[in-house]
């Protein structure tokens, strides 16, 4: 994919989608850089499967909701990530007249500034290398909404925003920004629903099933590579045909 691969950050990296992605980089070949917040358990087994297959990779604990830590995090860091995974994010599921300033303040931060000044972080290294692949993980809901998810949606609509905003400024500089907006993903948010709802849910997609965080990975390794260098701005919804 790569003559030398170059190294690749991804937040959030203790969650399903974050372990996949970063699991699918390191059947590639590709050094990483994982980070946590709150679950280092959940980074170990990636580190252990990289070292398994002479993959370099270091674990890093970091709160992305502040500036500071988000600069030591790239200070302790041997070589700048020309890859970034922006995968970092929490739910949030009520209705709209419910949610406080310190959860609209909160979801915000974490899901919408931290990759903007992750990215940021990122972006010298790309610049004199004129060259670089963000890739930013959204959700269905940025682009449709959903009801009883206003905050959260409003958060990953702003994601897709900065994706494709971004995209248009960098892409002279050989820097891709893309999006991966994923529908209905076993895990995560899922597990909040009992397995009848799920299959209700899975009945209202054309699939006739819910997607795994490996689909999602599969998506987002494309838009990684350097194949991939065409692709710009872009949106992309792995969903089961939920939505078109």
């Amino acid at each position: 994919m790569y003559s030398t691969p170059p190294w690749a950050l991804v937040t959030g990296a203790s969650g399903e989608i974050g372990q996949a992605i970063s699991l699918a980089l390191a059947e590639r070949g590709i050094p990483l850089y994982l980070h946590y917040h709150q679950s280092p358990h959940k980074v170990e087994p990636i580190l252990q499967a990289c070292h398994e297959k002479g993959v370099p990779a270091y674990a890093f604990q970091a709160d992305l909701r502040h500036t500071d830590q988000i600069a030591g995090m790239f200070a302790a860091m041997i070589t700048p990530p020309l890859l970034i995974v922006n995968n970092a994010s929490v739910d949030h599921v009520g209705l709209f007249a419910d949610v406080s300033p310190m959860q609209f303040d909160d979801l915000i931060a974490t899901n919408v500034r931290s990759a903007f000044f992750v990215t940021q972080a990122a972006l010298p290294a790309m610049l004199r290398e004129r060259f670089g692949r963000i890739v930013n993980i959204s959700s269905i809901w940025g682009m449709t909404g959903a009801s009883c998810e206003v905050l959260y949606s409003l958060g990953k609509g702003a994601v897709n925003s900065f994706t494709k905003a971004l995209a248009k400024e960098l892409a002279p500089n050989g820097i891709t920004v893309n999006a991966v907006a994923p529908g209905a993903i076993q895990g995560g948010m899922m597990n909040r629903f009992s397995p009848e709802e799920v299959s209700m849910l899975a009945s209202e997609i054309p699939a006739g099933r819910l997607g795994t965080p490996e689909e999602v990975a599969a998506v987002a390794r494309f838009l990684l590579s350097a194949e991939a260098g065409y692709v710009t701005g872009q949106i992309i919804s792995p969903n089961g045909g939920w939505y078109a």
